[in-house]
Order: C-alpha cells, then sequence, then structure tokens
C-alpha cells in the first residue's frame, strides 16, 4: 500500500471513530411507575410518550422506558421505586399517583422525579413550593383533591332527591382518603346531605361496599380520587349501574367506562405534561429550576346512556356545563 493511501485510510478511520463511539453510547433510561397494568393503562403511556416526542424523545430511537406495574397494590409504590433505582435510570417517572410520588420520592434524593399528584405537592413534602421546587422532584398539580366540594355539588343537582350520599375512599391512599372525608363532611351540611363513609382497597372490598351502600338505600355514590379505583373503574361503572345508583367520579375515564358522570382535570393531559418534563430533564434542565404545574382546565363529563338507564333527566343547567355528553 502507498504511503498516501495508507494516511488516508488512517485520517478516514479516525473521523469515523467520533460516530462509532456516538452510536454505542447506551440509551437514556426512564423508569415509569404506574398504579395499575399494562391491560388498563395504554392510554396514559401514549399521553406520556407523546409528551415526550414533543421534547423530540422517541421510545426506542432515543430513549428507553422501562415500565413498572403496581397491578392496584399501593403496598408495591416502594418496592418498584428501589428498582428502579438499583436500574441506575436517569428519571423516574410517575403519571397520576400521589402514594407512588411520595415512595420515590423517599427512596431517592438524587434521581430526578417528575410527578403527577392530585394533592398539594408542597404540603405532600414533594417540593419547598411550587414556582421553584428546589429539590430532585417536579411535576404537575391537577387538583384531584381539591375538587371535592363542587363534585359533591355536581352529584345533588344531578340527582335532587339524593339525600344519603355513601362515600368510597381508599384507606390504603391515606393522605387523599382523609382529605376527601374532610371536605365532603365540611360541604354536605350546606347541600342538605347526609354521608357515610366506606372504604374500599381492594376488589372484593368494592364489590362488598356497594353492596353494603346498596342494602342500607343510599340514594347515590360520591367514589373518592384515587390511581386504584381508576384501574377498576369499569368494575365501579358496572357495579353503579347493577344496583342502580347515581355515581360521580374524579376523572372523564370512568365516565368513557360508564359512570354517570365525572368532574376533575384532564388526567391524559397530565401525563403528557409528566412526558415533557420529563423530556425537558433528559436535555439537561434540573428539577428545582422548573416550577410545578397547576391544571387550571376541569371538565364535566356526562354519561347521558347511564342517565337514562338510571331514569334521570339531566338538568339544562348540566347540560350547558358539560365538556362532553357521552351518547
Amino acid at each position: 500500500m502507498r504511503r498516501r493511501e495508507f494516511i488516508t485510510l488512517i485520517g478516514c478511520a479516525a473521523a469515523a471513530w467520533p460516530l462509532v463511539a456516538r452510536a454505542q453510547q447506551p440509551l437514556p433510561v426512564v423508569g415509569f411507575i404506574h398504579a395499575g397494568s399494562p391491560a388498563n393503562s395504554s392510554s396514559h403511556v401514549a399521553s406520556f410518550r407523546q409528551g415526550l416526542n414533543e421534547i423530540g424523545y422517541v421510545e426506542g430511537r432515543n430513549v428507553t422506558i422501562e415500565y413498572r406495574w403496581a397491578e392496584g397494590s399501593h403496598d408495591r409504590y416502594p418496592e418498584l421505586a428501589a428498582d428502579l433505582i438499583r436500574q441506575k435510570v436517569n428519571v423516574i417517572a410517575i403519571g397520576a399517583n400521589t402514594p407512588a410520588s411520595r415512595a420515590a420520592k423517599a427512596a431517592t434524593s438524587t434521581i430526578p422525579i417528575v410527578f403527577g399528584v392530585g394533592d398539594d405537592p408542597v404540603r405532600l413534602g414533594l417540593v419547598t413550593s411550587l414556582a421553584r421546587p428546589g429539590g430532585n422532584a417536579t411535576g404537575i398539580n391537577f387538583f384531584i383533591a381539591e375538587l371535592t366540594a363542587k363534585r359533591l355539588g355536581l352529584l345533588r343537582e344531578m340527582a335532587p332527591g339524593a339525600a344519603r350520599v355513601a362515600v368510597l375512599v381508599n384507606p390504603a391512599n391515606a393522605t387523599t382518603a382523609e382529605s376527601t372525608v374532610k371536605d365532603v363532611e365540611a360541604t354536605a351540611p350546606a347541600l342538605g346531605v347526609q354521608i357515610q363513609i366506606f372504604h374500599a382497597g381492594t376488589i372484593r372490598e368494592i364489590d362488598a361496599a356497594f353492596a353494603n351502600l346498596v342494602r342500607q338505600r343510599f340514594d347515590a355514590v360520591f367514589v373518592g380520587p384515587d390511581p386504584f379505583f381508576n384501574t377498576r373503574r369499569v368494575q365501579l361503572a358496572i357495579a353503579a349501574a347493577r344496583h342502580a345508583v347515581p355515581t360521580i367520579f374524579a376523572q372523564r375515564e370512568y365516565a368513557e367506562a360508564g359512570g354517570l358522570m365525572s368532574y376533575g382535570a384532564n388526567v391524559a393531559d397530565a401525563y403528557r405534561h409528566v412526558g415533557v418534563y420529563t423530556g425537558r430533564i433528559l436535555k439537561g434542565e434540573k428539577p428545582a429550576d422548573l416550577p410545578v404545574v397547576q391544571s387550571t382546565k376541569f371538565e364535566l363529563v356526562i354519561n347521558a346512556a347511564t342517565a337514562r338507564t338510571l331514569g334521570l333527566t339531566i338538568p339544562p343547567s348540566l347540560l350547558a356545563l358539560a365538556d362532553e355528553v357521552i351518547e
């Protein structure tokens, strides 16, 4: 080989080395914790991926996502967070789940966390302030718990004869359950409503609670916000229909599954925001500098077919307020 050809060959090889090195670099890894299972969370995952895509990250191309599923068990969150930490993920993302967000925050003070919570993240100890989170966590607050009074009033308007309302909460999600009970108890007297609290933290307990409240002749059911309940939204909608009891929920997915009505922030949009912030952190931004996003739009969704089955006439006032009426 001539000397000039040899030098040219070496030069070309040297120029290619950085490209090869870049190609061999491992993709950043995002740990994703969800309350449910792959079977009942596809819309949430799609919204999270959409947020990542907006920042330029596509799963399998330039980012890897490690999914961890709680399968409806709150007890698993510490274990799932610890597993992701052992995997040395770059970011832990939690879409709409206060208990999982707190478990992740308790497990690490160094790995960035992007959360979605329905309660006040300052009160939960996730951030020091909304504008300047100041630690390794930031995310979105979609005010699920704070809308309790409004939600109870809407249920009363839909079913004006409902004098006795059963309130279903999950005791395993203590923070949200306590907040819900406190707000319901404060609101009920002004609405002329008598309430009773029912607890359910498992599939069997949901069925038992509905059977019990029907035996006691409650007129309506207020289902408190909870990630586990969301994973069981079809079961809840079927139970309400079977027992012919008007029921209000916190998220539109329940009404889409056949529940009577829902009022709250768009949780799919919350997952998208979590994806956006996750992408921004992967780009190099710090959680401490990313202000907590607060939901500003809340939606009322009414399932008209369910209302007809229950023999309810939707008041014109609610029809005027509804963001969507499902036929």
